[in-house]
């Protein structure tokens, strides 16, 4: 999953919780409950603008153990230290956005291709082997040239050595050449799915039998 799809699933929740609290809260605060006839939860606090969100109990219930103000300073703590690493995450970017792209003979014009578009490209270059069942590469950066990084699943029986070969060959020469690139290192993480047992093939032919599917 990359970093952008759960940053958004990240936010999402959060927003969704804070909108949440903050419906509540305007609710008890403007005394819609009174006004539109609602019987509020039983142990929402904010049910009236003149109730404050803690009792005066529930304020004082902690304050005389030795453990409560350690706990808080702790958990707060945690918090902004967490919040601070998110933060510091996501200005720290791996990825490039885009990369230069040659152009001889036009002097003056300078082109650039996206990141993304590359990516797909090399992915759907990977994945035209029928054994590959699912490909990802990504264009991250380096010190001196981009680098990629790339993760496929093999199907059962598939052939590692001949998938690194026609990576070799094809996706990357084709980028690097591309892109006008003396070198391009790539890692290529390859992992062979594991056939299901001959038992277990049965089973589940004589399942789907039993079961036909009506369209």
């Amino acid at each position: 999953m990359r970093r952008a799809v759960v940053n958004r699933v990240l936010l999402g929740a959060v927003g969704v919780l804070l909108l949440g609290v903050g419906a509540l809260v305007l609710a008890g605060g403007l005394n819609l409950y009174r006004h539109l006839g609602v019987q509020p939860p039983s142990r929402w606090p904010l049910v009236s603008p003149d109730r404050p969100l803690l009792s005066e109990r529930s304020r004082m219930r902690w304050v005389a153990r030795d453990w409560w103000w350690p706990a808080v300073i702790g958990g707060l703590s945690v918090l902004v230290v967490g919040m601070a690493w998110w933060l510091v995450a996501q200005l720290r970017r791996t990825g490039l956005s885009s990369i230069a792209v040659p152009t001889p003979g036009a002097g003056g014009l300078r082109l650039r291709v996206t990141a993304r578009a590359l990516e797909d490209a090399l992915e759907r270059g990977t994945a035209v082997l029928p054994e590959v069942e699912r490909a990802g590469v990504r264009l991250v950066r380096a010190p001196r040239h981009p680098r990629l990084r790339g993760a496929v699943r093999l199907t059962p029986g598939g052939d590692p050595v001949g998938l690194v070969e026609h990576f070799e060959d094809g996706p990357r020469a084709d980028a690097r050449a591309s892109l006008g690139l003396a070198e391009l290192p790539a890692e290529l993480r390859i992992r062979v799915l594991q056939a299901a047992p001959v038992e277990h093939r049965h089973r589940r032919h004589r399942r789907r039998r039993r079961h036909p599917r009506v369209i």
